[in-house]
């Protein structure tokens, strides 16, 4: 039974004694108090009888038996009593009210005579009902033990607690399932767009190539030697194969590797390098800085191995003729020809994947979880000395903004360094334009005004002729594995893995000659069956 806010007894309880845990205890503390007076009212009655009569005497005795039942059922009322035990002492209080109104009926007129058989029954009445009180709020609960209803309870909140688990993750299993189904359809979603945009590009480039206003030209120079020649319509020559070929075959080779790696090749303007910078760095810039490693067909020294794996998924691994395994497929595919498209993807694309070389500094081009893209300056120890600053809607939009803050680095540029002290204390730089917009900032905060300040020193040094890694149809990665071990793996621009190292390597060095080994033999590899 719960506390009344209504009820005047509980509310006086509450006021003079102390807020109830149910009104059971108000109500017994209140016929505790009524058993208490009516006992002292009694006693007095029948200490005044001798002078004021019999009747007197009579009804002191019958106030002092309600009293004394008071007295006893009132804590009664206030113990958290089994519901038998509580109706087992109401029902000996009962008795007693019987026994008093039987005292009152027996005897009413002659109060003062002596004890007669109806007085000793009367009493033995009385009596019988204060031991069935004692037998309801005493001998009962000692006698019986709690413990059977107390596991039950106890089995009863575990069983609900257990269910209320299995249900919270039965939800949260739900919800987990759902977010995967979501990621997983956005991720078809972004795979598909980006299908539809190469394809698009790919049918643009065609029809492109088919409106031509030029056309390739084989023929034999005046020492014997094969040639080829692009000229345009109106007769002028626009390209040729500045070398000589043995035949006929070789020119045409020559001419087709030309058609084939043209569409999509990397621009390299010498004139944005350093001036102090020496000739031989100048071609180390380009040969390893600014253009994805490309390398000449040769015969592969790998083959491609087909395989079902334990779980019955097919596999692809990629084995050198020493035994090594230079790449793998990262992951199982239902069928055979999935596994067969994946190997021709990898063929397809590690010639021109592209990895950030970071020497000693280098810029990468991603997208964040927003699905904005951005650019940030790499150090070679993992620091980053630059970031964007913002999210741009489209890559080409990130790359302008990027060669932008190239550009306007140098001390005659259009934009300033602004070094300054945050809201947390730390100091940071901002790369603002004439314009008043800001094009780069330091990314992270310093402890001193001079860390940041020579911060703002690498960046003048760095940023200038540093590498960009911007993904086309796919790069590689290179990253550090939990035992601190460098790998590879090969990323397509939708996210999805297409390769990986398959092992790890003591040292940066290694991984980037690993693929370098993967692009010189995974293009003309031969295919087994293993």
């Amino acid at each position: 039974m719960g506390t009344s806010d209504t009820d005047p007894l509980v509310d006086s309880y509450s006021n003079r004694i102390g807020v109830p845990s149910t009104a059971d205890e108000a109500y017994g503390y209140w016929v505790f108090v009524l058993g208490v007076l009516a006992g002292f009212l009694g006693i007095g009655l029948v200490m005044l009888s001798d002078t004021a009569g019999a009747m007197e005497r009579g009804a002191g005795i019958a106030i002092a038996a309600i009293g004394l039942l008071f007295l006893v059922i009132g804590p009664i009322i206030r113990l958290p009593l089994k519901r038998k035990a509580t109706l087992l002492s109401y029902l000996g209080a009962l008795i007693c009210l019987l026994a008093v109104g039987w005292f009152v009926t027996a005897f009413p007129d002659n109060w003062t005579a002596q004890f007669t058989n109806s007085e000793v029954q009367i009493i033995g009445l009385y009596g019988l009902g204060i031991l069935i009180i004692a037998l309801g709020s005493v001998f009962v609960p000692l006698l019986t033990s709690p413990r059977e209803e107390q596991l039950a309870a106890e089995s009863r909140a575990a069983r609900a607690e257990s269910e209320r688990d299995a249900a919270i993750a039965e939800a949260e299993d739900r919800a987990r399932e759902a977010e995967r189904q979501a990621e997983e359809a956005k991720r078809q979603a972004d795979a598909a767009v980006d299908e539809r945009a190469e394809r698009e590009l790919l049918e643009a480039e065609l029809r492109r190539i088919g409106d031509s206003q030029s056309q390739f030209e084989l023929f034999t120079d005046r020492s014997g030697k094969h040639r080829w020649r692009l000229r345009h319509r109106n007769r002028n020559i626009i390209a040729d194969s500045s070398q000589g070929y043995s035949s006929r075959q070789n020119a045409q080779k020559g001419l087709s590797a030309v058609k084939r790696d043209a569409f999509g090749a990397t621009v390299v303007d010498l004139d944005r390098l350093d001036e102090e910078v020496t000739v031989e760095s100048v071609d180390d810039a380009v040969e390893g800085d600014d253009a994805p490693e490309f390398v000449d067909e040769v015969e592969s020294k790998a083959a491609f191995e087909t395989y079902e794996d334990a779980g019955g998924d097919h596999r692809w691994r990629l084995r050198h003729d020493n035994g090594n395994i230079i790449a793998d497929s990262s992951e199982g595919y239902s069928s055979t020809s999935s596994r067969d498209d994946a190997v021709e993807r990898v063929r397809g694309y590690v010639q021109s994947a592209d990895y950030l070389r970071i020497k000693p500094a280098a810029f990468e081009l991603f997208r964040d979880r927003a699905g904005n893209y951005r650019w940030r300056l790499l150090y070679k120890n993992g620091n980053i000395l630059a970031d964007s600053g913002q999210g741009y809607a489209s890559r080409q939009k990130a790359r302008q903004g990027l060669e932008s803050v190239q550009r306007n680095v140098a001390e005659d540029g259009n934009a300033e360094f602004e070094v300054y002290e945050d809201n947390a204390g730390e100091y940071r730089w901002r790369l603002r334009h004439r314009n008043g917009n800001i094009i780069a900032d330091s990314g992270e905060g310093y402890a001193s005004e001079s860390g940041a300040e020579d911060a703002v020193v690498r960046v003048r040094s760095y940023a200038p002729v540093a590498h960009v890694l911007d993904i086309g149809s796919a790069a590689f990665e290179i990253y550090r594995d939990a035992a601190e071990e460098w790998r590879w793996r090969l990323r397509h621009r939708n996210g999805n893995i297409l390769a990986d190292s398959g092992q790890g390597y003591a040292a940066r060095s290694g991984v980037e000659a690993a693929i370098n080994g993967v692009k010189r033999n995974a293009p003309n590899a031969d295919v087994a069956e293993s």
